[in-house]
């Protein structure tokens, strides 16, 4: 579990094919003077949003291997040598819930359409298969690559944010060109609610009856 708020800004060193997936090296700078602790062999970390498992680590680096699935469905089959990436530690039940309650788990990915500044803000509209953006609401949460965000607007396929300077500067967004893939984690809650109208053969209107 994470909270979105990311950590670090992660540079991949190496990516390598594997059969079935691929094994890529991340570094994290002072991966080992990390104030919650050094990093652990089985850990999970959110890359660019996805929870992945560390199968090896030094001083400033730790690798994971992404598998077919995990390929198809998030950006990380796309990172090459020097790519930058999102890192977050998974949440502990002490720390602050600062952002909203992430798992990890990539929905889908999208596009991102427009990039243009407002003053030191950033507004960034993002275009994706319109079954997602039905989980979506104004004001509500939604995770893009691994980043805590608020949804501006939204409407079928689409939806917009609002980027603070600081977020632009600590994480990819800084970086990101239109036309870009950005990995799309919904709102968990969104969903426990979606699933629970498809399987009660019904609708619920807003003050809880059904319909």
């Amino acid at each position: 579990m994470f909270t979105g708020l990311v950590q670090s800004l992660g540079e991949v060193l190496e990516s390598l094919e594997e059969p079935g997936g691929r094994r890529l090296t991340v570094r994290w700078p002072s991966l080992d003077e990390l104030a919650d602790g050094p990093i652990q062999i089985g850990e999970s970390i959110a890359v660019n949003g996805c929870c992945l498992t560390v199968i090896e680590h030094s001083d400033d680096w730790f690798a994971f291997q992404a598998g077919p699935e995990t390929l198809i469905k998030t950006n990380l089959g796309q990172l090459d040598k020097s790519s930058k990436v999102n890192l977050e530690r998974a949440l502990r039940l002490s720390d602050r819930l600062g952002g909203h309650i992430v798992q990890g788990h990539i929905d889908t990915t999208a596009t991102l359409v427009e990039h243009r500044a407002d003053g030191p803000w950033a507004f960034l509209k993002f275009e994706l298969n319109p079954a997602w953006t039905r989980l979506m609401v104004p004001k509500g949460s939604i995770a893009v690559d691994g980043v805590s965000l608020t949804v501006v607007d939204t409407g079928p396929g689409w939806f917009t944010n609002m980027l603070i300077p600081h977020t632009l500067a600590v994480t990819t967004f800084g970086l990101r060109k239109v036309g870009e893939p950005v990995n799309i984690e919904t709102d968990i809650l969104a969903r426990h609610v979606q699933r629970l109208l498809e399987t009660s053969g019904g609708e619920w209107s807003p003050d809880g009856i059904k319909i």
